[in-house]
């Protein structure tokens, strides 16, 4: 996103409540009201849905100033968990309050439409990259995206993001590091 429109969003929420969280503490749980909006300042938050079969999945990762769970602005409850996937620190600011600035400030609503637009062409290129078959081609195409590995404590992060488990990921990068090719 262009920093002007970064900085558009981002000073929405600059007397906004400050959230400190551990790692692997919700931030939010699905079901619940949506009061807030959360910026994040530190760390990383992930946007997690379990599913019937089991399976968590990363659909999004929030760095600092970055938001999560956009689309809640505008639903009742929260449809995912917001998890701290390591200690985070995060502005909460309430939906009204965010809602009556972006209706006052036309150039704030305009880098807010532009960054909606954009997380969802990054939503429907993950969705893309999980219908793909293997492994490979999952690692390869959200490399592709223009993204670098993660660090080695966050690559189970990576595995739900993918779609697939933890040690399919492991076995696909240890053949990779190995020179070993399928």
């Amino acid at each position: 996103m262009i920093a002007i429109m970064l900085l558009q969003i981002t000073s929405l929420f600059d007397d906004a409540r400050t959230v400190s969280l551990e790692k692997g503490q919700a931030l939010f749980r699905v079901g619940d009201t949506v009061r807030t909006i959360h910026l994040t300042v530190s760390g990383q938050l992930a946007l997690v849905r379990n599913t019937a079969a089991g399976t968590s999945l990363v659909l999004h990762r929030a760095g600092p100033e970055q938001v999560l769970a956009e689309a809640s602005v505008y639903a009742p409850t929260y449809h995912c968990d917001g998890i701290a996937i390591e200690p985070s620190t995060a502005r909460a600011l309430p939906v009204a309050v965010f809602r009556d600035r972006l209706t006052t400030d036309a150039t704030a609503m305009q880098a807010w439409s532009e960054h909606l637009a954009s997380s969802l062409q990054r939503a429907r290129t993950n969705a893309e990259i999980r219908t793909l078959r293997t492994v490979a081609e999952r690692l390869d195409a959200w490399l592709d995206g223009g993204r670098s590995l993660p660090a080695k404590g966050q690559w189970q992060d990576l595995a739900r993001e993918l779609g697939v488990t933890r040690e399919a990921l492991y076995r696909e990068l240890g053949r990779r590091r190995t020179g070993l090719e399928f």
